[in-house]
């Protein structure tokens, strides 16, 4: 409570530490084979616990997977991919993104595949770097993080103001990390392999760890549109 008040009392340094959380994460594409500390990883959990959702109700529930079960999970997910076994996501994906959606969504893909040199129409190329979603990004540990199925559209959305404190508190504790829609396209075989109960339904995958800060693929950052852009402002 002390800290509390202490915070309230300098309100500019609170903004200025969590603009700079924000302006420094972003999605690591490639990590360091290199375990986070468990001391460290429960801290950022603990705190991740006071994200706000709909009544209180904390839907959210999550398996940290490491070691070898990682690793027999990221082996079933390439083969997944590569077998092109049929896909069960718990939720629909995208059916299209018109307009802005759709250029921001190519902006951020150009910038990727830039940053690896695959060349523009490289269909190969793209492939390959598509691939590396189901490698997650060989990243040393993955939350999968599931909805309480009854809960439908309200669970998912509390399940995603979650993970954006969950990404802020990784961010705080220098932990890189990337949240993931493509194993949710095999959500029975990462339940299954997590040991995840049928009644949850799978939300997405958050892959992290230490980032490798010198590889080409962590080197650019995606934009941000003006407020202009989405705020309206009713006063009258």
């Amino acid at each position: 409570m002390t800290e509390s008040l202490e915070i309230q009392r300098r309100p500019e340094e609170a903004s200025a530490v969590l603009a700079r959380l924000l302006a420094e994460r972003h999605s690591c594409r490639a990590f360091l084979p290199v375990p986070v500390e468990r001391p460290t990883i429960e801290w950022i959990f603990t705190t991740a616990q006071r994200a706000a959702s709909w009544c209180n109700s904390q839907p959210w529930q999550v398996s940290i997977v490491s070691g070898p079960a990682l690793r027999r999970l990221r082996a079933a997910l390439e083969k997944a991919a590569e077998t092109g076994q049929e896909r069960e996501s718990d939720f629909a994906f995208p059916t299209e993104y018109r307009g802005v959606y759709g250029e921001r969504r190519r902006e951020c893909g150009f910038q990727l595949y830039n940053s690896v040199g695959v060349a523009r129409g490289d269909r190969a190329g793209y492939a390959r770097q598509s691939a590396q979603n189901y490698r997650l990004f060989g990243a040393p540990h993955a939350a999968i993080v599931t909805s309480d199925q009854g809960l439908g559209a309200y669970g998912a959305i509390d399940v995603g103001g979650y993970v954006q404190i969950l990404l802020l508190a990784m961010q705080a504790q220098q932990v890189a990390a990337i949240p993931q829609a493509a194993p949710a396209n095999y959500s029975k075989l990462v339940k299954t392999a997590a040991g995840i109960s049928d009644d949850r339904v799978l939300v997405c995958s958050v892959a992290f760890g230490y980032e490798a800060a010198d590889h080409p693929v962590n080197s650019f950052r995606t934009s941000r549109a003006p407020i202009d852009a989405v705020v309206t402002w009713i006063d009258q």
